[in-house]
């Protein structure tokens, strides 16, 4: 079982990277495409577990504790089974 796990700053925080890359998007000609960048961080845990519902809980309490700052920071995990895993990647 996969755990992914989406970090991203709170909207009312500022993004100083975000707002770089913006910057350099516009400069490359997509200043009409792009309205707002903003950058987080991306990451994938494998789980031992086998009960998704005490995967979710146990994965919740790792961004609490080391994975989120969550008073700047805000989260969202999805728990990826290996069945559901191996039916995206046969697609």
């Amino acid at each position: 079982m996969k755990a992914k796990v989406y970090v991203t700053l709170r909207k009312s925080v500022l993004d100083p990277q975000g707002k770089a890359v913006q910057h350099a998007l516009e400069t490359l000609g997509f200043g009409r495409s792009v309205k707002d960048v903003r950058i987080g961080k991306y990451i994938e845990l494998e789980l031992t577990g086998t009960d998704p519902a005490k995967a979710g809980e146990e994965v919740r309490v790792m961004c609490e504790k080391l994975l989120a700052n969550t008073v700047i920071e805000d989260y969202r995990y999805e728990i990826v089974e290996p069945a559901r895993e191996a039916a995206k990647a046969a697609r």
